[in-house]
């Protein structure tokens, strides 16, 4: 009676065996679902986490590479580098948080320079002819924000047209001509005092850079702790549901290009004092900077949520690879290859922690 027992004894213990291992199995898979789950969230929640430590692996690794970067001077070279890019990427940041873009960006700062410098050389008090200038930006901002909100065009197509609308523009306004800095130092100094600075350990701090960072701890307040704040990432993360919760969508959309507009026409009095300079063909490439560093810095390009932190960051870290590469003796089409590399990642991140939610 006891042998055709024992099979089954055995079958049964091996059976069990095998629940328990497989309970074991989708325990820990569950486990490691449940870590990236909520390292995911975590974020999603805190996307300035990642350029933060992209930024210090960054400066740890080129100071190891070349070890003159580790110094207070290249630093605070990076600093008077990114300033003009952080101030435009301020401005894209706004703009993308909506689920929008601006091609524009670089075309305004530059169109209101020139407004800016001419005026000045011409004789027109430095406070009265700079603020023509950042009217200007605003102006042609607000011109963006009508033709999205209103007519209901794509923002990309918007300000791919009037990219060439304000490009030709700044051409017939300056004939193709420079201001020299000769001139402006002659004539109207007032125009390079973002330029100047003071020396702190060695490390050279321009007035321009300190107002960079003011103006991002600005934005920050107004975007998290004011009503038109949210309702910009209301807009952003879903526009209809913003519509329907009483938000004005076009109204806050206009408003949000105007506003990046104008940050644009203040950062071309920043870029004078920068460069010393005004050309019309200056800044070509400022335009992909700022996206470059708004995407780095975490914001996401479907709208909704990102940071103004971040985009700072992220001009930063594009500042610290590529005077990082110059050092370590890198050609300059390999700086470009690193910044579309940071580029795709970042979207590549991004588009993993919008799978947060899902």
């Amino acid at each position: 009676m006891s042998t055709p027992d024992a099979p089954t004894k055995t079958i049964s213990d091996f059976e069990s065996t095998l629940n328990r291992a497989d309970a074991a199995v989708a325990s820990f898979e569950q486990d490691d679902r449940t870590f990236i789950h909520v390292l995911r969230n975590f974020l999603r929640r805190n996307p300035t986490m990642i350029p933060a430590l992209v930024l210090l692996i960054s400066i740890a690794a080129f100071s190891i590479v070349a070890p003159r970067f580790f110094g207070i001077g290249a630093l605070s070279t990076v600093l008077k580098q990114v300033t003009v890019t952080g101030f435009v990427a301020l401005a894209q940041t706004l703009i993308i948080l909506t689920a929008g873009i601006d091609l524009s960006v670089g075309a305004i700062l530059v169109v209101s320079s020139l407004v800016m410098g001419n005026l000045a050389i011409g004789g027109t008090p430095v406070l009265i002819a700079v603020a023509i200038g950042i009217a200007t930006g605003g102006v042609m901002g607000l011109a963006n924000g009508l033709l999205v909100a209103r007519v209901k065009l794509p923002p990309f197509i918007v300000t791919l047209g009037t990219l060439s609308v304000f490009t030709s523009l700044k051409l017939w306004y300056s004939q193709s001509e420079s201001i020299r800095n000769a001139d402006i130092v002659d004539k109207s100094p007032g125009l390079l005092w973002f330029g100047q600075g003071y020396n702190i350990a060695g490390a050279s701090i321009s007035y321009g850079g300190i107002t960079l960072i003011l103006l991002a701890g600005l934005l920050w307040y107004v975007l998290n702790h004011t009503a038109w704040g949210r309702h910009v990432h209301a807009v952003g993360d879903d526009p209809d549901a913003a519509m329907l919760s009483g938000i004005h969508v076009d109204r806050t959309l206009i408003s949000v290009y105007a506003v990046a507009g104008l940050i644009c026409g203040f950062a071309a009095w920043i870029a004078i004092g920068r460069v010393g300079s005004v050309s019309p063909i200056a800044f070509e490439t400022v335009n992909l900077g700022s996206i470059t560093a708004v995407v780095i810095g975490g914001t996401s390009l479907f709208g909704g949520r990102g940071s103004i932190v971040g985009s700072v960051l992220g001009a930063f870290i594009v500042g610290v690879f590529n005077t990082g590469l110059s050092l370590a003796g890198v050609d300059d089409y390999w700086q470009m290859f690193a910044a579309g590399c940071l580029v795709i990642i970042a979207v590549a991140l991004d588009q993993w922690l919008r799978r947060a939610s899902q």
